[in-house]
């Protein structure tokens, strides 16, 4: 049976939504989105012309615990690291591709209630 990964957390697609419309706006071209398999999953796999870009979106609703991009600690990174190996045994035809690994992070300003998007490029 296939590896399935079940998006239950509502704010989190929306999160993702919200990124995956920023890079297409930056010019990015969507591959695969919630690429998962037993070792982890990567919420979004772009070329940004020939680099391959695996993106790790993730949003907060409150700063009490650092904000989101703080949230990407080395275990989450080595498991986007060992799925992006599995995605590039599985779809050999971007293996020859340089790999970059980015960041989306969305935090919700509570003074302004408004969300900040930032885009950190080679996050780790």
């Amino acid at each position: 049976m296939p590896w399935k990964l079940r998006l239950s957390n509502r704010k989190g697609a929306e999160a993702e939504k919200s990124a995956l419309l920023f890079m297409k706006q930056q010019g990015l071209t969507l591959l695969h989105s919630n690429f998962a398999c037993k070792m982890g999953e990567v919420d979004l796999i772009m070329l940004d012309h020939s680099i391959l870009v695996f993106v790790e979106v993730r949003s907060r609703s409150h700063s009490q615990f650092g904000n989101a991009a703080s949230s990407i600690n080395r275990n989450k990174q080595q498991k986007i690291r060992k799925t992006a190996a599995v995605y590039l045994q599985k779809y050999r035809q971007h293996s020859h591709r340089i790999c970059r690994f980015d960041a989306i992070s969305i935090d919700n300003h509570d003074s302004t209630g408004q969300n900040s998007l930032k885009w950190i490029k080679s996050a780790f």
